[in-house]
């Protein structure tokens, strides 16, 4: 048994594949970028304790150099934001300057940070169905356990509500967390009107599955209410995937090696991987490293851009990986007429709290909704929104804060082959730039469409009403669900992994990350690439 393993990335699949490969007794050596996580500050504060405590509140809220603050311009892009990212998480979105893309119909983003993209994720962690795992090897039977695991590692809470119909319900979940003003009056009127939602636009209401701690759990203290979710959970009561990790530098079986960039694997002429060439970002020297076997788990967009530049190195050959999938959101603001006017309080959790599923015709089409209730995040695009001079506007938001909402809608993806990615080597430096093309699924507009009307009906029976010419379709790229270039298929064949997502290509490389997922639901994939890899790590090692 091969007992060297090297891990590319310290991501959501990663870091779970790692422990629990660490646990069997393999020696596990992780590369990775590892931008770092700047320390909480005030982590006893709340959000608004900030504003009293901190030294430069103002620099802290809007940054060094206000670039915090979303300010309109010719396009619509700030359309696509309702909230700003706040300076405290921009390194999760930084890139080492040796990186380069370019992309059409595509507006990607990647993450370098120390846990990856999840260091920024609102915690949705939602099982996929048999309908929804319709195009993997295997069905939810084979996935049950994993996900049983991971709920238990890293602590979801939640409750058998409607939504259970869509999302199988795990044992180790944990008591839903208290419900702010808003979605507590939304989720008491479509108790009433359930049966009536239910018949007339197969939509239904329930709680969340959110990976955020409502009791104590390995260290981590349970969610305070603070209103800090979005500038970065002060007590990690909100799971990232930066606390694995920590808890995979315990073993002394592990080996941490960040601040390197993984280019390439090098493969010998029997297409067997015998090392992987990086480079520091410190100083810019190569390096190479060596393992009996080789795990990619560097996000959808870099693994694939790995994976090419090994491709190109043995063969001299550029390649397309097809395939490339994303979810489309669109981003509902509604108004809670019977909040309007109710006393605001930010002493409440940040993110989504409630879930919305639109049934349809074919199951795996269905579409999922995350209802976010405004609290404490920047919402002065909403503000330049409004067609009012600022003052007014101001003075509506106040009156309007505790009643405001928004669904974010998500369609599901196919794989197709003119989605997909490639590079272009770059001859000064010897690197290579990832290239992205992606044009969306024929019958989207009308899949788009009815969906809205049927969410507008529904919350208007609760109440609740949309605000006309504020819903956005963000670009495609938005929901960072990147997955589907290195599918997983039952058959052989070349650029794909086989079921335990081991590479056709090169027999000692597993692919643990989005690239392998072969059909993309409306649900947020997370939790599912966690589970994945740690089945790979429980079934092929």
């Amino acid at each position: 048994m091969n007992k060297r393993l090297l891990v590319v990335g310290s991501g959501a699949s990663g870091v779970h594949f790692a422990l629990s490969t660490l646990r069997k007794g393999y020696q596990v050596t992780m590369l990775d970028v590892a931008l770092p996580k700047p320390p909480a500050a005030c982590p006893e504060e709340t959000l608004d304790g900030l504003k009293d405590h901190l030294s430069d509140p103002v620099e802290y809220f809007l940054g060094e150099g206000n670039e915090s603050i979303v300010l309109p311009g010719t396009s619509d892009n700030y359309r696509a934001r309702y909230f700003g990212i706040p300076p405290s998480r921009s390194y999760v979105f930084e890139s080492p300057k040796a990186f380069s893309y370019e992309a059409s119909g595509f507006e990607p983003l990647f993450s370098f940070a120390r846990g990856g993209l999840a260091e920024a994720w609102t915690g949705g962690a939602y099982p996929l169905e048999d309908h929804d795992l319709r195009d993997f090897p295997f069905g939810y039977e084979t996935l049950e356990k994993y996900y049983e695991e991971v709920t238990q590692r890293i602590g979801i809470n939640g409750t058998a509500d409607d939504l259970t119909r869509f999302l199988p319900l795990q044992k180790a979940l944990m008591a839903p967390l208290d419900l702010d003003e808003n979605s507590k009056d939304l989720i008491e009127r479509y108790q009433g009107k359930r049966s009536l939602l239910a018949k007339k636009f197969r939509c239904y209401i329930g709680r969340s599955r959110v990976a955020t701690l409502s009791r104590e759990q390995d260290g981590r203290g349970e969610c305070t209410y603070c209103g800090r979710c979005l500038w970065g959970c002060p007590n990690e009561s909100l799971y990232t995937p930066s606390i694995t990790l920590q808890a995979c530098l315990q073993f002394p079986n592990f080996t941490y090696l960040p601040g390197l960039m993984a280019n390439y694997f090098i493969a010998d002429s029997q297409q067997h991987l015998t090392g992987i060439a990086a480079e520091s970002l410190v100083d810019g020297q190569r390096h190479t490293f060596q393992a009996d076997t080789y795990v990619l788990a560097a996000g959808t967009l870099c693994s694939s851009k790995i994976y090419l530049d090994t491709l190109f190195k043995a063969t001299g050959e550029i390649q397309k990986l097809t395939g490339l999938m994303d979810n489309r959101q669109v981003l509902v603001p509604f108004i809670n007429l019977h909040c309007i006017g109710n006393g605001y309080a930010g002493d409440r959790y940040q993110y989504h709290q409630l879930g919305l599923g639109l049934e349809m015709d074919d199951p795996a089409e269905y579409v999922h909704g995350q209802i976010t209730t405004l609290k404490t995040a920047q919402t002065h695009p909403l503000l330049q929104l409004m067609p009012l001079d600022l003052r007014s506007a101001i003075k509506v938001y106040q009156l309007l804060r505790t009643s405001l909402g928004v669904v974010n809608l998500s369609f599901h993806d196919t794989r197709r082959p003119e989605n997909f990615l490639s590079i272009t080597p770059e001859d000064k430096s010897g690197h290579t730039k990832l290239s992205i093309q992606y044009r969306p699924r024929k019958g989207q507009g009308q899949s788009i469409n009815l969906a809205l009307k049927r969410l507008r009906g529904a919350l208007a029976e609760l109440g609740s009403f949309v605000v006309p010419g504020m819903t956005v379709i963000r670009p495609m790229g938005s929901s960072l669900h990147y997955s589907g270039t290195l599918g997983m298929s039952e058959q052989p064949k070349p650029l794909h992994t086989s079921k335990f997502c081991q590479s056709y290509d090169f027999e000692n490389l597993y692919v643990v990350d989005g690239s392998v997922i072969p059909f993309l639901p409306a649900k947020n994939i997370t939790l599912t690439l966690m589970a994945n890899a740690v089945r790979v790590a429980e079934e092929a090692f």
